[in-house]
């Protein structure tokens, strides 16, 4: 269900949801959960599920229920476009939690500040916390170790034959671990995997760390 790994000194807690917990804060950091986007995509008559909205909810309470952290922290496209629906929903999410709540905004994050702070989420362009920067965009800063999201990673791994899949991930270099998409209906990026890096592949309720070495050499030996 989690995989931990240690950071700069810190332990931190990879969920197969995509969210990654900070024991020593007891921060959650979640990324590109797009809510609004299944409504939005909905108006223009994409035949997306209506359960797909319920879906992010529940996973939140999953993840929420399983860590209880004290923060919440989410790393950007919280809400995918202008208002509708999803919103209210949203709301009485919110006022159903008992702890503080944090958005490091994002590019699709258009909503006005207001409207977070009515409902007491801190809105700030990024988050400093010890050696750790905390942003939207995959950013590269000298004696920080940097938390994004915004690629929605993904690695693709092949099998015998032509038989491959594609699946989210953490995607970690020396100096930066990017979040894979939280929420339902996001897509993904899928991303080469580089020298010196690590990859966490999301599978059913599993976080597997990949053999980058086997991974590199199998797509070396198909050219």
């Amino acid at each position: 269900m989690t995989h931990p790994i240690q950071l700069q000194g810190q332990s931190f807690q990879m969920h197969f949801s995509g969210a990654l917990f900070w024991v020593e804060k007891s921060m959650l950091l979640i990324s590109d959960v797009h809510l609004g986007k299944i409504s939005h995509f909905r108006k223009y008559g994409a035949a997306v599920p209506q359960q797909a909205i319920q879906q992010n909810f529940d996973t939140l309470n999953t993840v929420v229920e399983f860590f209880t952290p004290k923060t919440i922290t989410f790393m950007g496209d919280l809400f995918h476009s202008s208002l509708n629906s999803e919103w209210a929903l949203f709301e009485d999410w919110v006022r159903s939690k008992k702890l503080e709540i944090i958005l490091v905004s994002g590019n699709h994050d258009i909503i006005s500040p207001l409207k977070y702070e009515a409902i007491h989420i801190k809105v700030i362009s990024e988050l400093v916390s010890d050696s750790f920067l905390l942003t939207h965009h995959p950013e590269e800063r000298d004696g920080f170790f940097n938390f994004s999201g915004h690629i929605h990673p993904a690695i693709k791994l092949s099998g015998l034959g032509r038989q491959s899949v594609r699946l989210p991930c953490f995607y970690k270099t020396e100096s930066q671990m990017i979040l894979p998409a939280f929420g339902e209906f996001t897509g993904n990026y899928t991303l080469e995997p580089c020298d010196g890096c690590e990859v966490f592949a999301l599978l059913s309720d599993s976080v597997l760390p990949v053999p980058i070495k086997e991974l590199k050499k199998k797509r070396y030996n198909r050219k």
